[in-house]
């Protein structure tokens, strides 16, 4: 079983209510569970991951949330955009396309005070 933090459990439940297509908005139920008697939707009242549709589903539209939940090692988010990359060092501060930005940008500036 998969646990979240409070960050994460408030993160995964505005995920919840603004995404999954099984959310019953005015009864806060799950309309899976629900067939006649309006069931609550078990992942709002709990902090680990157990619904299998929200964890396939929903989870994935948030990749950083999705990568911090389920415990993918070494997923950051890039200082310049936000974006969640998977880093190779643990001093990797931005993605490739950022990095690629900054590398050229810092090159330019090196080489302008060069020529003065």
């Amino acid at each position: 079983m998969i646990y979240m933090g409070d960050v994460q459990r408030r993160k995964a439940t505005t995920l919840l209510r603004e995404q999954c297509a099984n959310f019953d908005r005015v009864t806060s139920s799950c309309l899976l569970l629900s067939s006649y008697d309006y069931e609550p939707c078990p992942q709002l009242l709990t902090s680990s991951l157990i619904c299998r549709y929200f964890r396939d589903a929903v989870l994935p539209a948030d990749k950083l949330l999705n990568a911090q939940i389920m415990g993918e090692s070494g997923v950051k988010g890039c200082e310049s955009c936000g974006q969640p990359f998977r880093a190779v060092s643990n001093r990797a501060k931005f993605c490739d396309r950022c990095a690629k930005i900054r590398q050229r940008d810092q090159a330019r500036i090196r080489m302008q005070k060069i020529r003065g």
